[in-house]
């Protein structure tokens, strides 16, 4: 039984119904009722006083953990990026890993390039990005390009086609080529 429930949370989550944030946000109704209450009660007496705007509750937050730590990906990422730090090559680059965890870490302390074939909507301090397909044929520019390079859980995922990459039998092994290439 217990599996039976697994796999059918497993399929709402997979279209983005999640019963525990539900679940969570119908308890926390009756807290930012509550809370609201209290903000208004102490406006009156406020010496500031500042229009409260549209509202947005966030319910399921006082449920949720500060973050998630126990990954192996959060692991990774961290081990990584201090390996670089070490390493202080002079240009790294990166396929496909976290913007939000290995990137981030990486460009805190030092310029990264990053290829991806999705796109990144904005720019980041440190981060030069490219929006690449390598699983084609790389460009000449970036033959032997870098003296280190990661790509952190990303080439697993090459050839499937769930990233809008095309679909390829073969995409890991083509995408490992080219990053063989991309090093000096």
């Amino acid at each position: 039984m217990k599996q039976i429930l697994i796999r059918i949370y497993s399929l709402l989550v997979m279209f983005g119904i999640d019963p525990r944030k539900t679940i969570n946000s119908m308890m926390g109704l009756p807290y930012y009722f509550r809370n609201l209450q209290l903000l208004k009660k102490q406006k009156k007496s406020a010496a500031e006083n500042f229009p409260f705007g549209s509202s947005y509750p966030c319910l399921g937050d006082r449920f949720s953990d500060s973050g998630s730590s126990k990954g192996h990906y959060f692991h990774q990422d961290l081990l990584v990026a201090r390996r670089v730090h070490y390493n202080n090559p002079s240009t790294h680059v990166d396929v496909g890993s976290r913007i939000d965890g290995f990137v981030a870490h990486v460009a805190s302390f030092r310029p990264i390039e990053v290829l991806d074939i999705r796109p990144l909507p904005n720019e980041i301090p440190n981060v030069k990005f490219t929006q690449a397909d390598l699983m084609a044929t790389i460009k000449n520019g970036l033959v032997e390009y870098c003296d280190s390079l990661s790509c952190l859980h990303a080439m697993e995922h090459f050839g499937l086609g769930r990233y809008g990459d095309p679909v390829s039998y073969d995409g890991y092994l083509l995408g490992l080529d080219n990053l063989f290439h991309i090093l000096k």
